[in-house]
């Protein structure tokens, strides 16, 4: 919109055009612009993300749920409930826990201390932290059934061996489809997730700004075709994982049937 005014007592003045820019949106929302480079930084984060959290409920849960599947005391059903919270959690509402405890008055505060730092919140390491626990009632129950399915017949079959061996060389074998599955999912499960990250950190480009939360800045700005190229990239991801799950299931089915 432009206002064009001039002088009464200067009439060959020219006119003084002031240019108005009318926000992109209403509702206070600002139109959104990010080139090519910046998805793909963001790409790039998200999957450098998923494989690290990957990793550490893989190094965390495999052993987490051989304690849970062998253990029969009541304080092993509790850590199972404070495993499995996430799933009944508001995202938002574990993110807000996760950040506080990240924090400069938290233990992240006192841990980032150690090289200089005053919190671990709106860092990558912050939004690690808050993956791994968001997918790890995801990882920690599937490879809990597989070890409870494999039983105590093929370590009473061994002698009395150590319960390391007894979980390398048995157990873990055994149950190796189904940690397989469990790190698809929260590979999967990292790979989609937002309210958790967006909380603990702060939704920064080139630093803790994931491939969903470009979902929200497009549907916000109106953007309709940018955000349905991300969501239509993250759905073939998602049917990806659930394609690969239900090979892996029928693989173990077909092979109990031919083992019985």
């Amino acid at each position: 919109m432009a206002i064009r005014a001039a002088s009464l007592d200067a009439p060959d003045m020219q006119a003084i055009t002031v240019r108005i820019r009318r926000p992109a949106l209403t509702g206070g929302l600002t139109h959104v612009n990010v080139d090519s480079s910046e998805i793909s930084q963001s790409v790039a984060l998200t999957i450098e993300l998923a494989s690290v959290t990957t990793v550490i409920l893989l190094v965390i849960g495999v052993p987490l749920a051989w304690w849970l599947a062998r253990s029969k005391t009541f304080l092993s059903e509790a850590v199972a409930a404070m495993i499995a919270l996430p799933l009944v959690l508001p995202p938002a509402a574990l993110g807000f826990c996760v950040l506080v405890l990240l924090g400069p008055d938290g233990p992240g505060g006192v841990l980032a201390s150690f090289w200089g730092g005053r919190t671990l919140a709106f860092t990558f390491g912050g939004i690690v932290v808050g993956s791994v626990l968001s997918a790890l009632p995801l990882v920690v129950q599937p490879i809990r059934n597989a070890f409870v399915a494999v039983g105590d017949h093929p370590l009473a079959m061994t002698g009395r061996v150590s319960p390391l061996y007894a979980f390398i060389a048995i157990s873990a074998p055994l149950a190796r489809l189904e940690l397989v599955k469990a790190a698809l999912l929260g590979f999967s499960h990292t790979i989609g997730t937002f309210g958790v990250v967006m909380m603990i950190g702060g939704n920064i480009p080139g630093r803790t700004k994931v491939l969903s939360a470009y979902v929200v800045d497009y549907v916000q700005a109106s953007r309709w075709h940018e955000a349905s190229v991300v969501a239509a990239g993250m759905v073939m991801v998602a049917l990806a994982t659930i394609f690969t799950l239900a090979i892996i299931d029928r693989h173990c089915a077909r092979r109990g049937t031919e083992s019985s």
